[in-house]
């Protein structure tokens, strides 16, 4: 069977993209090839496979335990750093529209490189994006993409917010609770956090509280529903290194 048009214009986009890029926290492109019909693409090897696989796979409770707090911190900043370069760092901007933790991949240290940028958008600075149709994953999906089908930098940082709530509290974005229900994890963080916080952040040995509440705070601020609310990724990572203050507020989630 022939390879799709769909997917040889998602597999041109990415190599076209990870081609040039060059960062310490995304994945490195090798090469790439055709195989038998496969459009195979050749990255460098992550011993720790993906981040989702310690957060969530039921089968693999070891990897669950070596993800302690200060790793759960560390990779949220190694992904932070990796979205930065793309929106603001590199010569283009580049709309990942992917961001989430299957996305992540771990090397052999446990620092985090952001890949898959099979749907990636480039452009301009000071342009516009131009992509007019929703990709990516639910529970990540900012709303305005849902209702107009326009990728920013912003819908990126919403989707940053739900990864970085998701790393935090070891919960997917978008599941179900024991009754069955739908849970959005925005909207539970948010109603913790409205309500104390508690209950937020899994059971770990050892965690530092200020360390997990600039984290969730941070992870709902980038969720916030008006994309102007958001802040960019340069603000996020100043904010994680402790160079400026997190705003004031009690409830920064409930606006969405």
């Amino acid at each position: 069977m022939g390879v799709l048009a769909g997917e040889i214009i998602t597999f041109t986009a990415e190599v076209i993209t990870l081609g040039r890029l060059r960062h310490r926290n995304l994945v490195r492109l090798l090469g790439y090839c055709r195989h038998k019909g496969q459009l195979l693409l050749v990255y460098d090897y992550m011993p720790n496979g993906s981040l989702d696989k310690f957060l969530h796979d039921v089968h693999h409770g070891p990897c669950k335990r070596t993800l302690n707090w200060p790793r759960r911190l560390h990779v949220i900043m190694c992904v932070a750093a990796g979205l930065l370069y793309l929106h603001d760092d590199w010569e283009r901007v580049i709309v990942h529209r992917d961001v989430k933790a299957n996305n992540v991949l771990l090397d052999a240290d446990m620092n985090g490189r952001l890949g898959d940028f099979g749907l990636a958008r480039l452009h301009d600075h000071g342009a516009d994006a131009r992509t007019t149709h929703v990709a990516g994953t639910r529970g990540y999906l900012a709303p305005e993409l849902t209702r107009f089908g326009k990728a920013t930098k912003a819908t990126d940082v919403f989707a940053f917010g739900a990864f970085v709530l998701e790393v935090a509290c070891g919960r997917w974005p978008m599941g179900h609770n024991a009754r069955g229900e739908l849970l959005v994890l925005i909207e539970w963080v948010g109603a913790a956090w409205a309500a104390g916080g508690g209950g937020s952040v899994p059971r770990l040995e050892e965690y530092s509280g200020e360390e997990a509440k600039l984290v969730l705070k941070l992870g709902l601020l980038c969720s916030y529903l008006l994309p102007a609310a958001r802040p960019g990724m340069r603000l996020v990572m100043q904010y994680l290194n402790g160079d400026v203050p997190l705003p004031a507020g009690a409830d920064p989630g409930m606006k969405n």
